[in-house]
């Protein structure tokens, strides 16, 4: 069973003053919006956000949604944005694991992966013994995947008061708080390399590719930084 000692302790980080909950709340009150303007009733976008929850994938099911993609498309698309959780899940569950936990718990917490949960998680494992921690992010999990939800249920009621300059500014919350915490995190030269080489290709690679510039930004400013540093380690 999960321990509710750490459950709790858990749900409760996201009320921490660095806690990334009102920027989550305030993206997918967008979602809401958005998702009611493209004619989902309540229970549709409800349903949505607890199946899709990270904020990117949601937007993508939405814009596809708007174009008139095919199902296969849109699970495609939504799975592909998805992945890139992959990275996150292989550095967080090994900090976790622990052989007297049973395995359905991390199966089950996996539906928790998103940047949010993932920072503050990262944020605080160490004060937390290695055998409780998964009932601490299944906490943080939980609280977060709450908070998208009742974004998403305020977001659709309230779309009637929204313009889309407003919806715009309410999507770029997120990004905005995790740069910041990018930045917050620059402790390292290959961090901050990383992030600052990305900053700059991600507009430079604009010109050629629009639609690829963000990741191979990314992917080249991360890569330079890496290799950058480990010279500087030998």
């Amino acid at each position: 069973m999960i321990n509710k000692k750490f459950f709790f302790k858990g749900f409760r980080s996201i009320l921490a003053s660095d806690s990334p909950a009102i920027a989550l709340g305030c993206c997918f009150i967008a979602i809401g919006a958005l998702l009611k303007n493209l004619g989902f009733n309540i229970q549709e976008s409800i349903f949505s956000t607890m199946l899709t929850y990270a904020l990117p994938g949601s937007l993508v099911m939405a814009e596809s949604l708007l174009i008139g993609a095919s199902l296969l498309n849109i699970f495609l698309a939504v799975w592909f944005v998805n992945a890139r959780l992959y990275p996150m899940t292989v550095s967080l569950f090994p900090l976790m694991m622990h052989k007297s936990q049973p395995k359905w718990k991390y199966y089950f917490s996996c539906h928790f992966i998103a940047v949010s949960a993932w920072l503050i998680m990262k944020s605080n494992y160490k004060n937390i013994e290695k055998k409780h921690r998964i009932d601490f992010w299944i906490g943080i999990g939980t609280a977060t995947w709450t908070t998208a939800v009742i974004g998403t249920f305020i977001g659709f009621y309230a779309s009637d008061f929204l313009d889309k300059n407003m919806m715009i500014g309410l999507a770029i919350l997120n990004p905005i708080y995790f740069l910041c915490m990018m930045v917050g995190a620059m402790k390292t030269f290959q961090i901050g390399a990383s992030v600052i080489l990305g900053l700059l290709l991600g507009p430079i690679f604009y010109f050629f590719s629009p639609e690829w510039s963000i990741l191979l930004g990314g992917l080249v400013g991360g890569t330079i930084a890496y290799f950058i540093g480990e010279l500087n380690v030998n």
